[in-house]
């Protein structure tokens, strides 16, 4: 098992709750499927994973990530109301090591006192743009954005308007997804929000493209009991969403699908194909949060991590793969 240690981090934003410094221990996960030394699945190359543990008791509940700098430096929130920083550390071969620089941080409210209760900082979504962090909050439904500094975060800059009727949004399936279009699309870099099973007399569920040419209220259809738990645009404005499924009988599976970026429009029903799907057979657990990048030979890579949920029969995973074709 490998681990990294942390460094400690300096000018924390107070002394009453500065950033803690965190020490991951990192194992390689070198197979996807399990017992299998398969590598391709569809049009996904599997380069690695990490299996991840800490001493630390904030540690975990990993519910969203954005990369700053791709493929390394990210930002991430928790679903119990912490910041997390840090950095994915590759080996000769790209393959995932492990993580340097972790430290998460409580959220805080407009007085600088962290905030506490899991109602108000059920945060499950996160997209960076500049040093400007946009998160989605379920529960206590909100669309919020804050300054992104790493040494100290404060309170939320501004609320966000997400449009969908408050009515529709259900108490624990709210909203889950938000992902920034490519500037250069027929979406001008517009911020989309997806809820994770809100749902309308059809099944389908309520998202919603919250600024720019194209503002208005759309649907992702609904598949297999299936829940949306996060998205990225890929480079040609497709959207890939991350979405989740539990049974007591099968246990949690999780799945890629590739919504076509023509359907992400007012109105519509998006929709595309299935790119992954992978059960317990697989290196999975509750996976929650996704990122894409590119790699700097240009690959467009995924990465996706999951929420533990602070659970002993739970683990905090870090996959990453390539996606061809792209």
């Amino acid at each position: 098992m490998a681990a990294l240690a942390i460094g400690v981090l300096a000018s924390p934003a107070s002394a009453e709750n500065p950033p803690e410094a965190m020490e991951i221990r990192s194992r390689p996960i070198r197979a996807f499927r399990i017992g299998s030394d398969e590598t391709r699945f569809g049009p996904l190359q599997f380069v690695g994973g990490l299996e991840m543990t800490s001493y630390a008791r904030d540690f975990g509940s990993l519910s969203g990530f954005s990369f700053t700098e791709p493929g390394t430096s990210f930002a991430g929130v928790s679903d119990n109301g912490f910041w997390y920083f840090g950095r994915v550390v590759h080996d000769a071969q790209g393959r995932p090591l492990g993580l340097a620089d972790f430290s998460m941080q409580p959220m805080l409210d407009k007085s600088g006192d962290v905030i506490g209760e899991k109602w108000f900082t059920d945060a499950e979504g996160i997209a960076v743009r500049g040093d400007v962090a946009t998160v989605s909050f379920e529960r206590e439904h909100k669309l919020a954005e804050f300054r992104l500094a790493r040494e100290g975060m404060g309170a939320e800059l501004r609320s966000l308007p997400f449009l969908i009727p408050a009515e529709e949004l259900r108490r624990n399936k709210g909203i889950e997804t938000i992902a920034i279009a490519p500037d250069d699309g027929p979406l001008a870099g517009a911020r989309v929000v997806i809820s994770e099973r809100s749902i309308d007399t059809q099944g389908n569920v309520f998202a919603t493209i919250i600024e720019g040419p194209q503002k208005g209220i759309f649907k992702v259809a609904r598949k297999d009991a299936f829940d949306i738990t996060d998205g990225a645009f890929l480079p040609d404005g497709d959207l890939l969403v991350l979405e989740r499924s539990f049974s007591v009988a099968s246990g949690v599976a999780m799945r890629l699908r590739r919504l076509k970026g023509e359907s992400v429009r007012p109105g519509m029903l998006a929709d595309g194909p299935v790119l992954l799907t992978a059960d317990m057979s697989y290196q999975i657990d509750n996976m929650e949060g996704l990122d894409v990048w590119r790699r700097a030979d240009g690959a467009t890579m995924v990465s996706i991590v999951s929420d533990d949920n602070h659970s002993i029969l739970q683990r905090n995973l870090y996959l990453e793969f390539r996606l061809d074709g792209e």
